[in-house]
């Protein structure tokens, strides 16, 4: 902020953010979205019966992404009408906008939802999809980064219609062609860049719902207001980490875990993290606590701060979790 101000520039402003609350927003508009999925006013028949339970996947890909399968619905037109009231129902419940890409597929609904951010419902039907797609950017594409999307440019492919001139052989010599599996792998499609692209770039994909996934940490971290060395405070709030990642267990139905692990970033940025499994599993915020701690002191050895750094950042997670 400092340096641009000098340089005659708008001052950054750095806002403190709160992962914890982002996490339970989170978990309330997900609520939204399969409360709607599987009892919407969508399924009624003409008769006037409705159908109460219906089994509809909705997979959270992220804190703020989710997938969620409307086939049951039977048309565009019913599938809308429930994004409109998820788009609702969030505006009245959160106070936050959401975007919506209603499409035949999940990738043409991830390229579809960002299109009209940050309140939108952009619809795209099949016969729809390659016009659609066309004259996107290549870099529109899921999983194509900078450095890809450069690379790809020096080719002469900077569209999404651009990809379709050429061939999959042609793609796969530029790109990659199919990785093997491993013997003994669990069977999946291996593919390469070329391959992956050409089929998304014609708009196919039949990547299913997958409604949940595994969990295999729990955590919390806290940024600090002011970079500190306040050992008091710093452990004040792994305490309150600990009681929380306790709860958050419970919650989740796990009954104990092995591996504690403690992340710290410091003023410069800089991050550090030290894990340590246990012989046996434990439970217990005290349990998470007193690891926690063990592998925090650390942090205030010369041998792993030498300048003695202001942290910025705690955070905490149990891994190798058990029912």
């Amino acid at each position: 902020a400092k340096d641009a101000e000098r340089q005659g520039q708008m001052p950054a402003i750095f806002l403190q953010g709160s992962y914890e609350r982002y996490s339970e927003v989170s978990e309330r508009v997900m609520k939204i979205i399969r409360s709607r999925v599987v009892c919407s006013d969508a399924l009624q028949h003409k008769s006037g019966r409705s159908e109460s339970r219906l089994y509809v996947g909705v997979e959270q890909a992220s804190v703020d992404e989710a997938y969620f399968d409307l086939t049951y619905t039977g048309d565009f037109i019913k599938a809308e009408y429930v994004c409109r009231k998820i788009k609702e129902d969030i505006r009245k419940k959160e106070k936050i906008t959401a975007s919506i890409g209603l499409a035949p597929n999940k990738l043409i609904a991830k390229i579809a939802s960002d299109m009209q951010k940050p309140d939108g419902l952009t619809i795209v039907t099949a016969d729809q999809a390659e016009n659609f797609l066309a004259p996107l950017p290549v870099r529109k594409i899921p999983g194509i980064g900078p450095k890809t999307g450069e690379f790809l440019k020096s080719k002469g492919i900077e569209t999404i219609s651009d990809v379709k001139q050429y061939s999959l052989e042609e793609l796969q010599d530029i790109l990659g062609k199919p990785r093997r599996l491993q013997s003994g792998s669990r069977p999946q499609k291996a593919s390469g860049w070329g391959e992956d692209i050409y089929y998304k770039a014609r708009g196919i994909d039949n990547s299913p719902i997958v409604e949940e996934h595994e969990v295999k940490s729990i955590g919390q971290q806290e940024t600090f207001r002011n970079d500190t060395l306040d050992a008091g405070l710093m452990f004040g709030v792994l305490k309150e980490m600990s009681v929380k990642i306790e709860k958050k267990l419970k919650h989740s139905g796990f009954g104990a875990f092995r591996t504690v692990t403690i992340s710290v970033r410091f003023s410069d940025f800089e991050t550090k993290s030290r894990s340590h499994t246990l012989k046996e599993p434990s439970d217990g915020a005290d349990k998470i606590y007193t690891e926690a701690m063990k592998l925090f002191m650390s942090f205030f050895d010369k041998r792993e701060n030498p300048q003695n750094k202001a942290i910025r950042l705690i955070g905490v997670r149990v891994e190798k979790l058990t029912k």
